[in-house]
């Protein structure tokens, strides 16, 4: 009888501890260091992460259109496409307006740009993509890997806050890739955090801030921002390439994300220019 009742008080006792050894096991995998909190991998096009953004800035020679029209945006085989075309006809742009209210002109070349503005929206950490692009060098190329303020106040407005103009606090700028086509030859691309001259109407610095960096453009690699302590660090495939050095407080805002294409010269093109994204991330430092 006595035997019994030990095994009854045994069995009791694991019962009752087995919770507790769970939860001291579930203690040991909180993960530390970097955490992913966003990606996108592309299996499908995903409207909770992304939107159109139609505007004309920079003087563009292309125009932006909804919803891969004329095939400009396309989702397949896990993995983002966004092509600037030329088309046989010049075609109407009104939807693309400056901030001045001018009304792009007519073009045969159109393009997409997506944002995350007001879906995907962080402050700090680290932002990546992995890109390849099917052409490089050409004149007039300039596909964009960046980030935006979300209290930016171009199209799309959609939230009370979104007042401040480009590139005052809270419209900061962060350029990851760019690759300017006939100045960055087969492999050139910069990275750059844009600080404002004043008010709106003086703009903002591009240079000081500007990091040169190189690739093979036309393969996969990965693009990434990093806010570290003080300073800015700039990533290609997790290696340092540059860093701007003390700024971390004047951009430590919460920042969307934008993919876009876009033609800055008046040469004619044919066919497509085409950046491939296979996937996006934003991570969050976790002691």
């Amino acid at each position: 009888m006595k035997q019994n009742i030990f095994i009854i008080i045994i069995y009791i006792l694991i019962i009752g501890l087995g919770p507790l050894s769970c939860v001291k096991n579930d203690k040991k995998i909180i993960k530390k260091g970097w955490v992913t909190d966003f990606i996108d991998q592309f299996d499908f096009f995903n409207e909770k992460n992304w939107q159109d953004q139609l505007l004309w800035v920079n003087e563009e020679d292309q125009c932006y259109v909804r919803d891969g029209e004329f095939n400009t945006r396309e989702v397949s085989n896990g993995s983002l496409k966004l092509r600037l075309i030329s088309l046989d006809h010049e075609r109407q742009c009104l939807d693309n307006v400056s901030k001045f209210g001018k009304y792009h002109p007519a073009t045969r070349y159109v393009s997409a740009r997506l944002t995350s503005k007001n879906l995907q929206e962080f402050t700090g950490g680290r932002w990546t993509a992995r890109i390849k692009l099917n052409k490089a060098g050409e004149v007039g190329m300039f596909p964009a890997w960046w980030l935006l303020g979300a209290r930016n106040n171009e199209p799309p407005v959609q939230e009370p806050d979104e007042n401040v103009c480009w590139p005052l606090s809270g419209s900061g700028e962060i350029d990851i890739m760019e690759h300017h086509g006939q100045h960055g030859g087969q492999s050139g691309y910069v990275g750059r955090s844009i600080l404002p001259l004043g008010n709106c109407d003086d703009g903002g610095d591009w240079w000081t801030n500007q990091v040169n960096s190189s690739s093979n453009l036309t393969e996969y690699n990965e693009y990434s921002v990093e806010w570290l302590d003080s300073d800015l660090v700039f990533r290609l495939n997790g290696i340092e390439v540059g860093r701007n050095v003390g700024i971390v407080e004047k951009l430590l805002e919460p920042m969307f994300a934008i993919l876009n294409y876009a033609k800055i010269s008046n040469e004619r093109m044919d066919g497509k220019w085409e950046m491939e994204i296979d996937w996006v991330k934003h991570e969050k430092w976790v002691n």
